[in-house]
């Protein structure tokens, strides 16, 4: 007897004799029509080098899941990438570009009625928004992770697309020159996938392996290698098994698989973005869980096992080699719950019976980590009363900062300032009205804070923002305040001059004013009105949630 999928229409219904008229004539045989019907999510593009395979890698998954017993069915998305997306209104289509993603995804796969889908993960917002739309539509879903680039050599040394972003501040201080620059991009990307280090992509592929919807041993991985092809190949077989055991992602996205996710992310000192997006996920499919309050609750719980660049002179590549996310979460199987469902069907518990370190120079253990941690922390304070997001280099826990502030509305202005050399060591620099609302769509200050880490000014002074932030930051950066200054936060309160206390130990940020002096400014404080004249920006800004809550689109109520 034919199993009854939800894409099998009525026979004599409209949609079902429009459904076949239109699938007749693009060759879909009589026989595969009652078949289970498989979304292959691809962001292929050739504006970047981060997607530029992914065509490739769909061609593997569809096969695979024609073997499998199934029908693929390739849907081509926006597909953002940081470093050329970001390039358009100082990156303000960056973050809208991952709900518009979670929202193509929907248009096309719940308005065509699919059983499940293949998600091909690639760059900084493709992980997260296909968790997202899996968590928003609730049908069997898996993610294919698209992988890591190579890198090249300059001078005889390694050199990636993090060292060339990081060049700008160097060529600020007059330590390189343009040529120099211009050398390092011709050698820094030897192929496709995203950048190698423990970015935001990288994180949220791992993050996506700790949650459960990835098969075990995915993250990281080479771009095009053969070990990716394999798990390319698998994950189409399996796509056709889930939907038939009908696993869905509300049985694998627990608050328990939140959880686990965020102690791993700790545990390798990921992006401080993975927080904003794993709350996104959870907002999408009305899951319980805070993620900021989880970060909290860990707070010095997680030790650091792997320093991988930019928090130490590990290489992605290494981790990949050493057993990657599935090792690493081997060695924190004592801290995990290990009885939670994955997209294998079986728990995590089974998944890791047979995980191995590789390389214990490169995942350390509990007993003997890198460092204690904690790897990222939650700031509180006057500044910031609902929460900031600041990650720590190894072994820093007890440091501060005491400085007079320099406020800039954008990040053009702050490099202007850089690059003239008008920013001085000591100062809090200050770059707001750049959140989800304010930008619109969480405005760049990570190509600031990338140029002052390759100048001679990245370990004197501190950068504090609403705006987006690298996850390649470092040193006294601390991002996510929140609320933001469009949504009253006390970071618009602040003038050139304020001082401003960061206190890593205590988690605070304070602003250094008479309550009163606060009070006076916040009563004179205009309400914000967003401003945005037209197009995607201006429904994002009208329809995004705080940060706080995810970022994601929901109307006000």
């Amino acid at each position: 007897m034919t199993k009854k999928y939800r894409s099998n229409f009525e026979p004599g219904t409209t949609r079902w004799a429009l459904r076949k008229a239109q699938w007749h004539a693009l060759g879909i045989p009589e026989a595969d029509m009652e078949k289970p019907k498989i979304a292959v999510i691809n962001t292929s593009s050739e504006l970047s080098i981060c997607f530029s395979h992914l065509d490739e890698v769909a061609n593997i998954v569809k096969q695979a899941i024609r073997d499998a017993g199934g029908v693929p069915f390739e849907i081509k998305t926006t597909a953002p990438s940081d470093f050329i997306t970001g390039a358009g209104r100082s990156g303000r289509y960056l973050m809208p570009a991952r709900d518009l993603m979670v929202n193509d995804i929907e248009v096309s796969v719940e308005g065509a009625v699919l059983d499940g889908m293949v998600c091909l993960s690639s760059c900084d917002k493709t992980a997260p928004a296909h968790m997202m739309a899996a968590a928003r539509l609730d049908i069997p879903s898996i993610l294919v992770i698209g992988g890591y680039q190579g890198c090249g050599r300059h001078e005889g040394k390694p050199v990636d697309i993090e060292d060339v972003f990081e060049s700008v501040g160097e060529l600020a201080s007059k330590k390189i020159s343009i040529k120099d620059i211009s050398d390092m991009c011709n050698v820094a990307v030897q192929g496709p996938g995203v950048c190698a280090g423990m970015g935001t992509a990288n994180t949220m592929h791992i993050m996506a392996e700790a949650i459960g919807m990835t098969l075990p041993g995915s993250a990281p991985v080479a771009a095009r290698s053969e070990k990716m092809k394999e798990y390319a190949r698998a994950a189409g077989r399996r796509i056709v098994e889930m939907v038939n055991e009908d696993l869905r992602p509300h049985q694998i996205m627990t608050p328990a698989a939140f959880k686990n996710a965020i102690t791993v992310g700790l545990a390798v000192s990921g992006s401080i973005n993975m927080l904003r997006h794993l709350q996104g996920v959870a907002a999408e499919g009305e899951i319980p869980v805070d993620v900021y309050k989880l970060v909290e609750e860990l707070d010095g719980k997680v030790p650091l096992l792997s320093a991988i660049k930019p928090n130490g002179p590990g290489r992605i590549e290494e981790l990949d080699a050493a057993g990657g996310a599935h090792a690493v979460m081997k060695r924190l199987e004592p801290l995990l719950a290990t009885g939670v469902l994955t997209a294998t069907g079986k728990t995590l518990k089974d998944n890791l019976q047979h995980a191995k370190v590789l390389d214990e120079a490169v995942i350390t253990s509990l007993e003997k980590p890198v460092s204690p941690g904690p790897s990222v922390v939650i700031l509180h304070g006057s500044l910031a009363p609902e929460g900031a997001i600041m990650k720590l280099g190894i072994g820093d826990k007890a440091s501060s900062f005491r400085g007079k502030c320099r406020v800039f509305e954008t990040q053009e202005a702050a490099m202007g300032a850089l690059s003239n050399g008008e920013i001085r060591g000591g100062e809090v620099i200050v770059l707001r009205g750049l959140g989800a609302r304010g930008g619109p769509g969480v405005a760049s200050a990570s190509w600031f804070v990338a140029a002052v880490n390759g100048s001679d000014l990245g370990k004197e002074i501190a950068v504090i923002t609403d705006g987006q932030l690298s996850g390649l930051n470092r040193g006294f950066t601390i991002g996510q305040v929140m609320p933001e200054a469009a949504d009253g936060g006390p970071i618009a309160l602040l003038r050139d001059g304020d001082e401003v206390l960061i206190d890593v130990e205590s988690r605070k940020v304070e602003i250094e004013l008479p309550a009163l002096e606060i009070d006076s400014r916040r009563a004179a404080l205009k309400p914000f009105l967003p401003s945005e004249p037209k197009g995607w920006l201006r429904i994002y800004q009208h329809m995004v949630r705080p940060l706080s809550e995810g970022g994601t689109l929901k109307p006000k109520t």
